[in-house]
């Protein structure tokens, strides 16, 4: 049986996005959708990175992907990125998981493959903790992480810092960072300490579903290091990891973007 959302009106290419509220303070989220066909299979829900957004290359791809298959595909913004609202300099990892978290639950039915780039894999592994603790582990028919990041604000944000930025993040409550992909980006203090409440890689854990990394050898912003420290904890369930010789950080090109589809087709 497919209980997937019924299509709404502004479901059309190019149409703008729904808003949702989530938390206390009623953030508004946008949501696009990609309708899918009754029977067509598990859905695709994306968590997207830092400081990136839904109407990026491999979003976008996804959601063609899901126009031309059938297949039901929801992505989002987190607050304070691409069309949802609030500040991005408020943002913590516990903040932006709720938001996933919520909207998954109101916005998809039956069986989803979590696809989760950068930032967005440690998000993807928070949700399916959050949906095991709910009983709904069973929702997730699986995971396909790009590049993925989990305690990155910790591993690869404080573990980098030298002395003095650090001292200087503590005592004015944040540092900004250069960035190759845009402006400057604010470190805070309450990421840094929101991201510790949150970490996930200090003892093996289970997602209780199959599980598809695809890494960038050539990624210096995730090194190589850090993915295989992540299939290290996921011991007990099924993971495949694909190193991608000459793949950066984006994992955006043709032929990346053709083997995030694949191990999303593989999966279903």
């Amino acid at each position: 049986m497919n209980d997937a959302p019924p299509a709404r009106p502004n479901d059309a290419p190019n149409a703008a996005p729904r808003f949702i509220a989530v938390g206390d303070d009623a953030r508004r989220i946008a949501v696009r959708e990609t309708p899918g066909s009754r029977g067509a299979g598990p859905g695709v829900f994306w968590c997207g990175g830092y400081q990136s957004d839904m109407r990026g290359t491999k979003a976008e791809a996804l959601a063609e992907w899901g126009a031309r298959a059938g297949r039901t595909v929801v992505r989002f913004d987190y607050s304070g990125h691409g069309e949802s609202d609030g500040a991005f300099i408020d943002g913590t990892i516990s903040r932006w998981a709720e938001e996933a978290l919520a909207v998954f639950e109101c916005e998809t039915g039956g069986p989803q493959i979590v696809v989760g780039s950068s930032m967005g894999g440690w998000i993807a592994l928070l949700l399916a903790r959050a949906l095991a603790a709910r009983g709904a582990g069973g929702r997730l028919a699986g995971l396909v992480l790009i590049a993925p990041a989990p305690d990155f604000t910790e591993a690869l944000m404080w573990e980098a810092m030298s002395p003095e930025i650090r001292a200087e993040l503590m005592e004015k409550g944040v540092w900004y960072r250069e960035s190759e992909y845009g402006p400057p980006q604010p470190i805070t203090r309450a990421l840094i300490e929101d991201g510790r409440r949150n970490l996930v890689l200090g003892a093996p854990f289970a997602v209780g579903c199959p599980v598809r990394i695809l890494q960038g050898v050539a990624d210096e912003t995730v090194p190589w290091q850090h993915a295989m420290r992540l299939v290290s904890c996921l011991a007990e369930d099924d993971v495949v990891l694909t190193m991608v010789k000459d793949g950066d950080h984006r994992l955006s090109r043709p032929e990346d973007i053709a083997r995030i589809i694949d191990a999303v087709e593989t999966i279903a």
